[in-house]
């Protein structure tokens, strides 16, 4: 079908597109046009120029565009104002590769589909009138600026970030990563589209990808809930209805293989296998692997399917905003994980379980670069502990300073400044580590290592306490002849507060991740503890969305 036929509603709907709204309406199945009836296969060169003013009354006049504004008068600017979308009177080739990559989208995201139906609006027949279009070559370079600006849309949602705020709006204070869409609609429309240049490349959002189908898969069965009545509790060898159901939730998560013997599916023992499968469900989530199927089991293996698909949506739109490859000698925290992740040259070569913020008091996501460590560290006490903790605990016992080794260094009697001198029950333990920042928060040893062995680990002002304090601090110094072991040793119980200037900074990163897939192939996930899964999928989803509580 020559595209002629066609254009007279294709202008039409190329004027709806440009309006602002925000709620576009579903096309008619029926309408949706296929690629071989609108598109022929031309080259890449136009005979048709744009006029440089008329771009700016174009960019003048729709201000969705704005925030991309410069980009497309950059790749017009390189183009020396040719068309991209059209040769002659034709839609371009280019025009049918930006058309398939908006319908391969995914459109559980509400951005991609408002984005994906406004393509529609394009290229949809919707009982135009009929009016000759070739007549109005204004109409055309408006639908050739229109295609350029929902490109430049479309890429940046679906590869930097669909939600449209700022992400300090969502607690999220690292920078978000820039990509070149300009290099990706060169290559589209020259007929070589690179989706290299733009697709998200950190190794994360392909794997949660693959996953993503296989959850989408399990969507699709029935998912009872496992209730195990009156027992507080089911332990290895017990007998229980609930057993076989059990085991067969584990075989479609991929923590059991499945065994060819039905008998051994209808089993209500909970046998060998079914302990090492429900040590390595556990282990997923977070959990202790002692194979005791107790109440936290029960509600990880209730999530259903949707609730996980939607975690995992959540987390690839946050893989969009970081950058394409971690610094090679990161220290990474993982708040819904609590754990420290140390790499060299991108490998990891320590980890260790951590105490972060309570919901009240968050550890705040953010980057930046650890310079110091001190050890045998004072505590200047926060106004706000000052106030809700240390005035009330000294009216009760007036020896209340002495007995935690602070005293009073400044202030007033009312709103007194407060430092705990370095000892044995120092807030802070025997280390700390800075990278200074505005947040106030820090790595720090502590003199409460009983929190370590609990599953969940929010329970901090906001700073995070590390398991392993001496062992980091050993490996940070490690290229410093001056600061053995023993000497790390003497100046942590030393009782005298010891600054150290690291030779080199090492960046750090505390993030959110509440599902990713581990070095060893398996899929993790973790309780969404801040609610910002909730938050964020409300900004990305076309309904309120199912997520795992």
């Amino acid at each position: 079908m020559h595209i002629r036929i066609l254009l007279p509603v294709l202008f039409a709907t190329a004027l709806m597109a440009c309006g602002t709204s925000d709620q576009p309406t579903e096309a008619p199945v029926d309408q949706v046009l296929t690629l071989t009836e609108v598109f022929e296969t031309p080259v890449a060169y136009s005979v048709r120029h744009l006029d440089s003013l008329r771009l700016e009354e174009f960019l003048l006049a729709h201000g969705e565009f704005r925030k991309d504004s410069t980009a497309i008068r950059d790749f017009y600017a390189r183009r020396h104002f040719q068309y991209a979308w059209f040769v002659n009177d034709t839609l371009s080739q280019a025009a049918a590769g930006f058309h398939n990559m908006v319908l391969s989208a995914d459109t559980t995201y509400r951005e991609v589909r408002f984005l994906r139906q406004r393509l529609q609006e394009i290229l949809v027949a919707n009982g135009s009138n009929g009016a000759a279009p070739f007549a109005c070559d204004s109409c055309i370079e408006r639908l050739e600026l229109t295609l350029t600006g929902q490109f430049f849309r479309f890429a940046d949602k679906r590869y930097s970030g669909l939600v449209g705020k700022e992400l300090a709006d969502l607690n999220w204070y690292i920078p978000r990563s820039k990509k070149n869409y300009g290099s990706l609609l060169d290559s589209l429309t020259a007929g070589s589209m690179d989706l290299s240049l733009i697709e998200p490349l950190h190794p994360q959002y392909a794997r949660l990808k693959t996953e993503l189908r296989k959850y989408r898969d399990l969507d699709t069965l029935p998912w009872p809930v496992i209730d195990i009545g009156k027992e507080r509790k089911l332990e290895p060898k017990a007998k229980h209805p609930s057993i076989p159901l059990i085991r067969k939730r584990l075989v479609h998560l991929g923590d059991h293989n499945a065994p060819n013997d039905s008998s051994v599916m209808l089993s209500e023992v909970y046998d060998s296998t079914l302990v090492s499968a429900m040590q390595r469900f556990q282990e997923r989530h977070g959990l202790h692997p002692d194979a005791v199927i107790g109440q936290g089991v029960l509600k990880q293996l209730n999530i259903t399917p949707q609730q996980r698909l939607h975690t995992l949506l959540v987390n690839m739109e946050r893989l969009r905003w970081v950058p394409e490859h971690n610094a090679p000698d990161l220290l990474l925290v993982n708040i819904p994980e609590f754990k420290l992740h140390v790499y060299e040259q991108g490998k990891e070569v320590m980890s260790m379980v951590v105490v972060v913020g309570s919901t009240a008091t968050r550890t705040v996501i953010f980057s930046d670069s650890l310079s110091h460590i001190v050890f045998s560290p004072t505590w200047t006490v926060p106004a706000s502990i000052t106030r809700g903790e240390i005035l009330p605990a000294m009216k009760k016992d007036p020896d209340y300073l002495r007995k935690k080794n602070m005293e009073i260094i400044g202030g007033s009697a009312s709103n007194p400044v407060i430092r705990q001198k370095p000892g044995a029950s120092n807030a802070l333990g025997r280390v700390k580590f800075l990278f200074p920042n505005s947040y106030s928060i820090y790595f720090h040893d502590t003199p409460s290592k009983s929190f370590f062995a609990r599953e969940s680990r929010a329970f901090s002002h906001g700073c995070i306490r590390l398991s392993q304090p001496q062992e980091l601090a050993e490996y940070l110094l490690r290229n410093d002849s001056t600061w053995t072991t023993d000497k790390i040793k003497k100046a942590m119980f030393g009782g005298k507060e010891t600054f150290v200037r690291l030779k080199e900074k090492r960046p750090v990163t505390i993030g959110y991740f509440t599902a990713w897939v581990d070095a060893e192939g398996r899929l993790q996930f973790r309780d969404d503890i801040y609610g910002l899964d909730a938050t964020l999928a409300r900004e990305l989803f076309l309904v309120e969305p199912a997520l795992a509580s």
